[in-house]
């Protein structure tokens, strides 16, 4: 193996870890993240305080993401 092969597995294995990190088994809740962490910028960036706009994004995120991860496992697909 070449040492430019070598550089693109390790920089594709990176990236694959960060992928899978970031999203891992759940991409609706990953989703959810970014655009909770956008609308806390802009809202933030118009002045007015943003503050509670992650903890209602988690109030809201986790449930959904453990109520179709139990729904999974009851219909023994997970």
């Amino acid at each position: 193996m070449t040492s430019e092969n070598t550089a693109l597995t390790r920089i594709r294995s990176f990236l694959m870890f960060w992928y899978d990190f970031i999203v891992g088994d759940d991409w609706q809740v990953a989703v959810g993240v970014v655009l909770a962490l956008a609308l806390t910028w802009g809202v933030g960036a118009a002045g007015v305080p943003s503050w509670w706009l992650l903890p209602v994004a988690v109030a809201v995120l986790l449930p959904l993401s453990l109520w179709r991860a139990s729904r999974k496992r009851r219909a023994g697909t997970g």
